[in-house]
């Protein structure tokens, strides 16, 4: 019997093979998507822990944040980057949720991050069909796991599409993105206190539009956070 779950085992692998998805290795925990060498390699900020930190800090000035951070460092041909590639457009779900599950015990540990619910910036529609889904939404679930708070990825709608905002400068950016961003059921958010989700922060255009309109309901407190910041 051991040895035909030995070959069972063993089919199901070379069928099915289960390998990390930083390095490839098949040396993993079978409840892991990431070996234990990629885990410990990622680039942690440990900004949770520190106010006035860089995340913090992009928003002064801009937003009145509660707190504001990023887990982990992205850099070009890094493995952050690798593994952000997979999330954003080769499917991998499963890793998104492990990776919000990553943030949700950094933002849980460091105490700084109380929250009613977590609100993920919303794609432009077109986008999130044609991916099939949003990476906010995915991280959100990992992080909500964690933290024990519920996911409300339809209080925000972004119906208009706007252009890429790679090639742009601060300015430029923060004006593709003024009024794009819709707060549905804002009675529902009245006196709460709200995470903003996202996979990585750049300038923070983006997540200023998205806050400000949710800055406009009484009495809602707004922290950020994210996977990763772009390193500098």
């Amino acid at each position: 019997m051991l040895l035909l779950k030995e070959m069972k085992d063993s089919l199901l692998h070379f069928l099915f093979p289960h390998t990390c998805c930083g390095c490839g290795t098949d040396i993993l925990p079978e409840d892991s998507t990431l070996c234990l060498r990629c885990l410990h390699a990622l680039p942690e900020t440990c900004f949770e822990w520190h106010p006035s930190n860089p995340a913090e800090k992009m928003f002064w000035g801009r937003l009145p944040l509660q707190s504001a951070s990023a887990t982990y460092y992205f850099t070009k041909e890094s493995l952050v980057q690798h593994l952000m590639h997979q999330l954003k457009y080769k499917g991998n779900k499963e890793l998104g949720v492990q990776l919000g599950m990553l943030m949700g015990e950094a933002l849980k540990k460091s105490g700084r991050f109380p929250a009613d619910a977590l609100i993920p910036l919303p794609l432009f529609p077109a986008k999130e069909k044609r991916r099939g889904y949003n990476q906010a939404t995915i991280l959100c679930e990992g992080i909500s796991a964690v933290l024990h708070i519920p996911v409300w990825d339809q209080v925000v709608q972004r119906p208009e599409h706007t252009e890429t905002q790679t090639k742009k400068g601060r300015v430029e950016r923060w004006k593709n993105m003024e009024g794009k961003f819709i707060v549905q059921d804002t009675p529902l958010l009245q006196n709460k206190r709200l995470l903003l989700v996202d996979d990585v922060v750049t300038t923070g255009a983006t997540l200023e539009s998205c806050g400000a309109e949710l800055l406009k309901i009484p009495g809602v407190q707004l922290s950020i956070a994210t996977l990763c910041i772009a390193a500098r």
